[in-house]
């Protein structure tokens, strides 16, 4: 029968063929791979950042195929036929295909191609298959070289049989002899012509570099990751943290050496089906893309932090290195480098997009190949730049990686960058120059190492060590990107004067570079920086960095909140509260000045009320309806409910007084007169001395007042009294002497030495934060010595850090106290915080939290700590210290602080409208967030249940 082929079209008599070879046992491949880019490449498709270095060929190993191929006659673009022979040649083909020139080929010798480090496809990046280096095909010619150049062992076979394809799949064969020309008849050669013979040969590309390929595949699972995972004693341990490096380091590997085992043995039966005139690998080469596709994206993109993860455990584990170099000593890695053969997938696909770009050139209009190789080629391709992406940001993520490993903080200080979560990357970072302030300096001008993350700005100075590694000093707090603010950045360029180099008579030049500023928005003046950068270039790419990351941290925040704000509607509708403002003068109405203090309460019947305290008098309402100005008392300074005892009490200019709350809910309601108040006034304090503080909580299950009162001669000293409930008596004022009907002493009063701050409850006693420290002491036993300063700083002459945490605290003001477990407190100041043990000793070796703000006033919501200034508020993991969130606002205060965490704390600030009746003032509640849970129609909770009510449905 007659063989079909469609291009060349070949018709050649029929020749008895030699009997085909069988080998006896499975042979090794000798498969040569270093994984560096020639200067070839095909459209940006290999990032220069992926060449490694050239190595050398590896030892032959062995491959599994068939003992005896399969019958050649069938084939995918022909019908079954006879064997070929290639006796007398009758071939169609035109003019320009045949050669009359026909120069000996030159190959390199074995040193000029092992000793080089060069592979197989190293070597065809950087040979070209021209009529010219292909036009050996003449049988004289041929015969000579065939001579010449073949092994003995090879030349003494019969080249139209079958022995010499198998050797070569078996890597049997030297490199020298692993070239299609060489495994052919001179007929063949001679019948094809200069252009299918070079067709031919870069088609024998495609096998040889994917059976390489393969090999050095199962050379990193035979070499590294099972003795690694078998070493005893381990390498890595313990077991789970080797598990993790191998699934970090190796990743998908063993899904890509799946895939292409498949293709390997796809590629080979055509091999020996269609040998030595191949038609086409295409459909199998567009079948194994399709499938591999996604494993590669995965593997591919997550290269750079499988590099990473190995370069770390080298730097830090000397048993790596060690089983390393035994790795290196094995013969068939012929010292190529882990980092060598994990590339090897990265680079495989650019380098056989580069072959069948090649084989498209050389193939005739009217092949097949001519309409199946594009489709071949804009999948591959597509599918490789679309990784580029996802590339980049594995790289980004490594350079986020070790600029973090190599930062260097001051000691003491806690400073929570949130680092190693994986949301976290670097964004933009680059050397920029700051200009000192000191005149004394001849050359003021310093290089710092600037990096702007997805939530931090940072400032660093590096330094290399003597070991090599660079360290950054990071030389100003970090900056949050909420805080961060942009100034100018157009302003014109500065001349820098450079040092002359060491030794140098030449003066001084000069450079120039260009400003920009930046600053924390809480501190504008002393963390006021500006930057120089090199170009103007430079400069505008630092903009347009920051303006985008300062956008996309605004939507994070916005849709990550962990407090929200609330605006009640009784502040929302009614314009009630207003401060004086620059148009007040025309309105009629009087402000009510500025809000201090809010509480609320529940009078009986369930009706909520909220009683506010503003610079005119004290307001109550309820919600949606208007609040009306019951109380006279200007400028009060708290507001205390007792819902249990039925009190309100006031602390006003200096006095301690209690109201009833059901009386007070009875005047706002207009079914009692104002009057009907004086009746249940009681004065708790205030005829000794001027009330300076008040606070009520719970200690030791009592419900305690506790006030502090300061004497004529500046003496302050603190009260505490226990709530009773005696028998109401609408009767006239009662005046406090020692106790009330309402009132009575718990314990005995506590001098105070120092300027006092604050009061808070604790379980077994009260917490008095003074100008130095927070003083616990238990009112029922002043006589013993239980009274206690903390921080304690006993023993800071021996600690440094806890000297350095004292030096802090005295120049910071306390304000309180909060528990973070059972065994552990923390300790607020205005300024920073410390963690303390249940002792009052320093914990987690004295290290300190700095706030970015200077706080007036703190809040626990567990796990978080509000803190507040005038315009901000900073929310912080209580834990960790970490930033979670800020709340920007202007004026503002915190007006109630809830005993349960089911009633929401209540905030003031100043509002939006700004009119002849002055500057609003609103009052918001802070709701804590709840991650939203996405709902399907298919669940029934899309919608509100009463969604349809309007509509009867």
């Amino acid at each position: 029968m007659q063989n079909h082929r469609v291009q060349p079209h070949v018709a050649i008599p029929q020749r008895t063929r030699s009997p085909a070879y069988v080998p006896s046992s499975t042979a090794e491949v000798s498969s040569p791979y270093p994984f560096e880019l020639g200067s070839q490449q095909s459209q940006g498709l290999l990032s220069a950042s992926w060449e490694p270095t050239p190595t050398a060929r590896h030892p032959p190993t062995s491959l599994d195929v068939p003992s005896k191929p399969r019958n050649r006659t069938r084939s995918t673009f022909g019908s079954a036929s006879a064997p070929i022979t290639f006796p007398e040649p009758e071939i169609y083909r035109s003019a320009s295909q045949r050669s009359t020139l026909r120069p000996k080929h030159h190959r390199l010798s074995k040193s000029e191609a092992g000793s080089s480090g060069k592979t197989p496809e190293d070597n065809y990046l950087s040979r070209s298959y021209t009529p010219a280096t292909l036009a050996s095909t003449s049988s004289i010619e041929l015969s000579t070289h065939t001579t010449d150049g073949l092994t003995s062992e090879l030349s003494s076979m019969t080249l139209e049989s079958d022995e010499g394809l198998m050797r070569f799949q078996n890597g049997q064969l030297q490199e020298k002899d692993e070239e299609w020309h060489l495994l052919v008849p001179p007929e063949a050669r001679e019948a094809l012509g200069k252009r299918e013979v070079e067709r031919q040969s870069v088609l024998f590309e495609v096998f040889k570099s994917e059976r390489d390929y393969v090999y050095d595949l199962r050379l990193i699972r035979e070499v590294f990751i099972e003795p690694l995972r078998s070493a005893s004693p381990p390498v890595i341990s313990p077991g789970e943290r080797l598990q993790k490096f191998l699934s970090e380091v190796f990743w998908n590997l063993n899904e890509i050496i799946a895939h292409h085992d498949r293709l390997l043995a796809a590629l080979f039966d055509r091999q020996r089906e269609q040998h030595p005139l191949v038609q086409s690998v295409s459909d199998a080469i567009l079948n194994a893309v399709l499938h591999f596709q996604a494993d590669y994206e995965s593997y591919i993109e997550h290269y750079p932090l499988a590099e990473e993860r190995h370069r770390t455990e080298l730097n830090c584990n000397k048993d790596y290195q060690d089983f390393l170099q035994r790795c290196s000593r094995d013969p068939r890695t012929r010292k190529r480098d882990l980092i060598t053969f994990l590339s090897r997938p990265v680079t495989r696909l650019p380098r056989l997009n580069l072959i069948l770009e090649h084989i498209h050139k050389l193939t005739e209009r009217d092949h097949p190949d001519a309409n199946e190789l594009p489709l071949v080629l804009s999948v591959l391709s597509s599918f490789l730049k679309s990784t580029q992406p996802g590339i980049a940001a594995a790289e980004s993520k490594v350079k986020f990686w070790n600029l973090c490993d190599s930062l260097v903080f001051n000691n003491a200080e806690i400073i929570e960058l949130d680092r190693y979560t994986d949301s976290r990357y670097l964004i933009h970072a680059g050397t920029l120059a700051r200009r000192s302030k000191s005149d004394m300096d001849w050359n003021p001008w310093h290089d710092l190492y600037v990096a702007l993350l997805d939530n931090y700005f940072l400032i660093t100075k590096e330094e290399k060590r003597p070991s090599g590694t660079i360290k950054r000093l990071v030389v100003s707090r970090p900056i949050p990107l909420t805080y961060l603010r942009l100034g100018s950045f157009d302003d014109p360029p500065e001349n820098r004067r450079e040092r002359p180099e060491e030794g140098s008579f030449l003066r001084s030049s000069y450079r120039s570079v260009y400003p920009f500023t930046v600053y924390h928005a809480a501190e504008k003046s002393s963390r006021q920086y500006v930057l120089y950068a090199p170009s103007d270039a430079a400069r505008a790419k630092w903009r347009d960095a920051l303006i985008d990351a300062k956008g996309v941290d605004d939507a994070t925040r916005e849709g990550n909140r962990v407090s929200g704000t609330k605006l009640p509607t009784y502040c929302w509708l009614m314009p009630t509260f207003r401060v004086p403002g620059p148009r007040s003068g025309r309105s009629r109405k009087t402000p009510s000045g500025k809000v201090l203090q809010a509480t609320p309460f529940t009078a009986s019947g369930g009706k909520k009320f909220v009683a506010i305290s503003c610079a005119s008098g004290i307001f109550i309402g309820r919600r949606g309806e208007t609040f009306r100005q019951i109380l006279a008392f200007e400028n009060a300074k708290n507001i205390i409910v007792m819902q249990d005892f039925n009190k309100i009490l006031i602390h006003h200019d200096g006095y301690l007084l209690s109201y009833s709350l059901e009386v007070l809910a009875r005047v706002a309601k207009y079914q009692s007169p104002a009057s009907a108040l004086d009746a249940s006034l009681e004065t708790i304090a205030g005829q000794d001395g001027s009330v300076i503080l008040c606070e009520a909580g719970t200690v030791k299950g009592r419900t305690v007042v506790m006030y502090a009162v300061k004497s004529l001669f500046s003496q302050t000293t603190v009260h505490t009294l226990e709530a009773c409930r005696p028998e109401m008596r609408m009767t006239s004022p009662r005046v406090l002497q020692h106790s009330t009907m309402s009132f009575r002493l718990f314990g005995e009063p506590v001098y105070v030495p120092r300027e006092l701050y604050s009061l808070m409850p604790l379980t077994k006693s009260i917490a008095m934060c003074t100008d130095r420290a927070t003083v616990i002491v238990d009112p029922q036993n002043t006589t013993k010595p239980i009274i206690a300063v903390v921080p304690d700083f006993t023993g800071a002459s021996s600690d440094s850090n806890m000297t350095d945490l004292k030096a802090h605290c005295e120049n910071a003001r306390p304000l309180g106290l909060i528990r973070y477990d059972a065994s552990e407190l923390m300790a607020i100041y205005d300024t920073m915080g410390c963690y303390i043990t249940k002792h009052g000793k320093p914990s987690r070796d004295s290290n300190f939290i700095r706030w970015e703000i200077k706080a007036n006033s703190f809040l626990h919501r567990t796990p978080h700590i509000l803190l507040f200034s005038s315009e901000f508020i900073e929310v912080r993991d209580t834990r960790t210290g970490r930033l979670d969130q800020v709340i920007e606002g202007m004026d503002i205060r915190l007006l109630y602080t809830p005993s349960s965490r089911a009633i929401p704390p209540l905030v003031a600030w100043r509002g939006e409208k700004n009119d002849e009746d002055g500057l609003s003032e609103q009052i918001l509640e802070l709701i804590d967030t709840t991650e939203l849970t996405p709902a399907t129609p298919a669940s029934g909770s899309f919608a509100p249940p009463d969604i349809w009510d309007e509509w009867d449905m």
